[in-house]
């Protein structure tokens, strides 16, 4: 019976105190959106209050999480002061609290489900890990006691959702997915309040540490010391310059670079003026398959790579093209492939995509028979959700703004990257000998471009080689042939030191951080597992580090502050090893599977909380506040920390109990007129200063000038209103953010 039948089985009229008939069903959304393209389908198009009423359904949504953890003040008063010998905090039992902020619509959702006009619910929250938490302890705070169901799809389009409904699943199914949510969150309650909570007892200053945090933090801050502790060494090349390409000198394993500039003058005295002979002529077909598919985290790399996008803006990005655009499938997936099922729709999204600048990509897939292999489809490697492709939806792709256009302009062409032939080429290897010495040089042609013809006139995505050599166009050479008149040419330069991390490499670093263990067997296990945290809860990890003063951005560059340099210093050591904290995603993978039991995993939790506790307690380290200024707070005197914020500089109160915040500088809208960056604006009132990286500075009176004479659309009531908005707020990011804006027309 489709859902039409299943409508057409009652008509429902409104009563007199706004209930329904009987026999209704409770439809749950993590979202409003979601919940109103649910209800357009169903045909529920009574609007009710915080909800939409049909004749078989109703309708009605979260906004997130309804409910949570109760704070530990909630368990005990004496909580409510921070206390060493208070630690470690381990309820015997957790509670589940309503959030404030969303309570009215909790109480919405309890009233339906406290109904007796609804006899079963149907779970439509996001389909993973985390959306079953916000559906499993909304009801479990309602009390819940009926039927459950639950709806599984990976995008949001009118077709899979009518599937959805017409294959809903048995909620039962689903209770070890709960399961693992549930543990992910008491294990982030246990260590993450009592570690944090130990820390900043212990050394007065406001630290915080996580099961995730931590490790991802202590990446960053291990990268910094390798850099520091890196000393460069000079090294010279000897080249020779042939007629239209370049040999270089090797020795015998290979090596081209010289580390001895006597050695290296010697190799270039030796072989000027000589002549060279074709050793070796070596030239081989090759094939370069597709890449695979987009799963978030991959997603977030390449957009921070090539567009400089944070991982927690692609996110927020991705949910936009799902949610309200319907054009792409589930974001928060960390598969890379699809199953068998799916297969059956690609041509129908091949043909939705077709428009714009992906017609004759889309059509000449379409005119052949679609390669359709284990390395796209296998179901076997498929988790939650398949990998992230396009909907059968057309977009419209003038309602998308530029950075919705660029995110989908990756997974588009992604997708037909991966429904495209091999890249084909001949790779010709040249080794020439000249007085004794091997000099070696390659090329390539191309046969078949394939799957890079995807990304012909665009800023590649593709990994440089490691030496950083370009591929030549070589002439064609035979071996015995001599070659006469070389330039023989020494090069020279240093070793560089590791590059600090982007947050596209952290995001690799989280997902394999395996590659950080020298052991075999750690390696092996990390391998196996989802590594630290899951594609959903990464970005949000980064954003964290950053907002907590941890870490700070320097273009794409990632480099941690002092405090965050300190903290990993003062953590035990074993809750910043990436291998700890990815066996634990290992073990909920394990309870989502109903392999380990929720109470194996939370009691060793207990007893590990309880001895990192003891550790920080036991610890003879200092913090040292190397940011201090000789400013105090007008709330209780102490000095004054100057931290960078996302968008500028601000005053922090030291004492963690005060939480005193003053900005000091914010980096507005309004562009440089030398270089075109922007600007930090600083001072109050009249003495307002915009001062540029470059040098450039202007005093807000120059600053007006200058904007009118270019016939801003800005004028001097709006300067006022703007800048009696950052006396009220004191340098608001948003206020100045806002009227800043203005001034790029």
């Amino acid at each position: 019976m489709n859902i039409v039948q299943k409508d057409n089985l009652k008509k429902s009229r409104l009563s007199t105190d706004g209930m329904y008939d009987m026999g209704k069903t409770l439809v749950l959304t993590e979202k409003p959106s979601v919940g109103r393209e649910i209800a357009k389908i169903l045909n529920c198009n009574q609007k009710g209050n915080g909800c939409f009423v049909g004749s078989r359904y109703i309708v009605v949504w979260a906004l997130g999480h309804l409910v949570t953890l109760a704070d530990p003040e909630l368990y005990d008063d004496k909580y409510k002061t921070w206390k060493m010998e208070d630690l470690p905090m381990l309820p015997v039992k957790m509670d589940l609290v309503v959030m404030k902020e969303t309570s009215k619509q909790f109480g919405v959702v309890k009233n339906l489900m406290k109904s007796p006009e609804i006899d079963d619910l149907i779970i439509a929250t996001d389909a993973g890990r985390e959306g079953e938490l916000v559906a499993r302890w909304i009801m479990k705070k309602a009390g819940w006691r009926k039927p459950v169901k639950r709806l599984w799809i990976s995008s949001l389009t009118e077709r899979a959702i009518r599937e959805g409904f017409n294959n809903l699943k048995p909620g039962r199914e689903y209770e070890t997915l709960y399961a693992a949510a549930e543990c992910r969150a008491e294990a982030d309650w246990l260590i993450g309040l009592n570690v944090t909570r130990a820390l900043t007892c212990k050394y007065n200053a406001q630290l915080s540490a996580g099961r995730v945090q931590t490790p991802t933090l202590a990446m960053v801050v291990e990268r910094e010391n390798e850099i520091k502790r890196f000393v460069p060494k000079d090294y010279w090349s000897v080249n020779a310059l042939a007629t239209g390409f370049t040999l270089r000198w090797q020795d015998k394993s290979g090596q081209t670079r010289l580390f001895e500039k006597l050695k290296a003058d010697q190799i270039v005295a030796k072989v000027t003026g000589q002549i060279g002979e074709v050793l070796e002529v070596k030239k081989e077909g090759k094939k370069e398959l597709p890449p695979l598919a987009y799963d978030l985290t991959e997603l977030q790399r390449d957009a921070n790579r090539k567009y400089g996008f944070s991982a927690k803006t692609t996110s927020t990005v991705m949910q936009q093209l799902y949610e309200n655009h319907k054009i792409v499938t589930y974001p928060r997936t960390d598969s890379r492939h699809i199953s068998e099922d799916i297969v059956a729709t690609l041509p129908e999204r091949l043909k939705s995509i077709a428009l714009g600048p992906y017609v004759d990509l889309a059509r000449s897939i379409l005119r052949t028979k679609l390669i359709i292999t284990k390395r796209f489809v296998d179901g076997s490697k498929v988790s939650d959700h398949h990998a992230i492709i396009p909907t059968e939806q057309p977009p419209t792709l003038s309602r998308l703004s530029s950075e919705e256009l660029k995110i989908y302009d990756l997974i588009v062409k992604r997708f037909i990257a991966v429904l495209s032939p091999a890249f084909e080429y001949e790779q010709t290897l040249v080794k020439v000998g000249i007085k004794g010495e091997i000099f070696t040089t390659q090329g390539k042609v191309v046969k078949h471009k394939g799957w890079r013809k995807v990304y012909e006139g665009s800023s590649s995505l593709v990994e440089d080689s490691e030496d950083g050599e370009s591929e030549q166009t070589l002439p064609e050479l035979r071996k015995g042939e001599s070659l006469k008149n070389l330039s023989v040419k020494l090069t020279t330069g240093k070793t560089k030191p590791p590059a600090r991390h982007t947050e596209a490499t952290l995001l690799s670093a989280m997902e394999h951080p395996g590659k950080l263990i020298d052991d075999q067997q750690l390696r092996e296990v990390m391998d196996l597992s989802h590594g630290l945290g899951t594609p959903a809860t990464r970005a949000e990890i980064i954003e964290k580090l950053f907002n907590s003063f941890y870490m700070n951005r320097q273009g794409k560059e990632i480099i941690p502050t002092s405090k965050g340099i300190q903290l990993i210093s003062l953590v035990p050591p074993e809750l910043k090893s990436p291998e700890l904290t990815a066996k634990w995603e290992q073990q909920l993978t394990e309870i989502s599977k109903g392999r380990i039991k929720s109470l194996t995993f939370l009691t060793g939790i207990r007893g590990y909380a309880t001895q990192l506790v003891a550790t920080v307690i036991g610890s003879a380290q200092i913090f040292r506040h190397d940011n201090l200024t000789r400013n105090k707070c007008p709330e209780c005197g102490k000095f004054l920390l100057q931290v960078k914020g996302k968008k500028g500089e601000m005053f922090v109160c030291q004492d963690r109990e005060c939480g005193y915040r003053k900005g000091i500088s914010q980096t507005s809208n309004a562009r440089c007129p030398e270089c075109h960056k922007k600007m930090e604006v600083k001072g109050d009132g009249d003495n307002k200063l915009f001062s540029c990286v470059c040098g450039h500075r202007e005093k807000l009176t120059a600053f007006t000038k200058r904007r009118e004479g270019e016939k801003s659309n800005i004028n001097k009531k709006e300067i006022g209103s703007f800048l009696q908005n950052q006396n009220d707020h004191g340098l608001v990011n948003t206020a100045l953010a806002d009227a800043l804006a203005k001034l790029k027309k």
